[in-house]
């Protein structure tokens, strides 16, 4: 029954390409799921490092590192303490 559903599904996602649709990708989640720039102030963050020092080091503001972990990292990881991201980081 779940092959049914997965074809009925990619079916779906093909007509909705071939009618100019762009629809979303499939959701991921884990490391792979960070973009670059998530992925660098995570491997920062689980090093230790302040959110003062990664700003400084990426050089970008406290606010974007605090966004990148806060708003994207931590829900993609399904995290929500920097305690926490060395552990989802390997």
């Amino acid at each position: 029954m779940q092959m049914l559903a997965a074809r009925a599904s990619e079916l779906e996602r093909e007509e909705a390409v071939a009618a100019g649709a762009r629809p979303r990708r499939p959701w991921i989640s884990g490391v792979h799921a960070l973009t670059p720039s998530e992925l660098r102030v995570a491997r920062l963050t689980a090093q230790a490092m302040g959110n003062r020092e990664i700003a400084q080091a990426l050089f970008i503001t406290t606010k974007t590192v605090s966004d990148h972990l806060m708003t994207s990292a931590y829900r993609k990881l399904n995290i929500s303490s920097h305690d926490q991201l060395a552990t989802a980081m390997k």
